[in-house]
């Protein structure tokens, strides 16, 4: 989904290699290697090749998100159509700094609006870890309900919750 777009504070924009340095710097923070995985991204054209990676996906959507008083970029919004899932999923990460204040909160909700009002998927889906309690708060408040555990083969146990997106279109005609 081509989407840049505001809300009353941030500012989500596609991802291109213009975002290489928030890339290296995003991907190596604690909760991006705890929650997400070492993507051994340690330069620049390290970031610039993951960015062609991603782009070159087309099932995968990242949304850089920005602050809109200072124009920095703080975090990203993604959209991934997983092997094991019919529906794409949601994911996110925030530089820590920016954690805490309800932006992760403002562009999920921004980028499910966008799935609503420019889609036809039917389901949303987001898997986390059982001990990311910031990250099923964060579901919670977005209205994803738990659906299941799953487990893959040589893989963490992964929570998997859903919302039903053809009922939120019902409810906003």
């Amino acid at each position: 989904m081509n989407f840049n777009t505001d809300t009353y504070r941030l500012q989500l924009k596609n991802l291109t290699l213009h975002h290489a340095p928030f890339i290296l710097e995003l991907l190596n923070t604690e909760g991006w290697k705890t929650f997400i995985g070492e993507r051994y991204i340690h330069t620049i054209l390290d970031a610039r090749a993951y960015i062609q990676r991603i782009n070159g996906n087309p099932d995968i959507d990242y949304y850089v998100v920005y602050l809109k008083d200072t124009a920095s970029p703080i975090g990203m919004i993604s959209l991934i159509q997983r092997t094991y899932l019919p529906y794409r999923d949601i994911g996110y990460a925030f530089l820590p700094r920016y954690t805490g204040n309800g932006y992760a909160l403002e562009a999920a909700k921004c980028v499910m609006d966008g799935l609503i009002a420019h889609t036809k998927q039917p389901v949303l889906y987001a898997t986390t870890f059982p001990h990311n309690v910031s990250s099923i708060r964060l579901l919670d408040k977005l209205g994803l309900k738990l659906k299941q555990e799953l487990q893959r083969e040589h893989e963490e146990k992964l929570l998997l919750y859903e919302v039903d997106l053809d009922a939120l279109r019902q409810q906003q005609k």
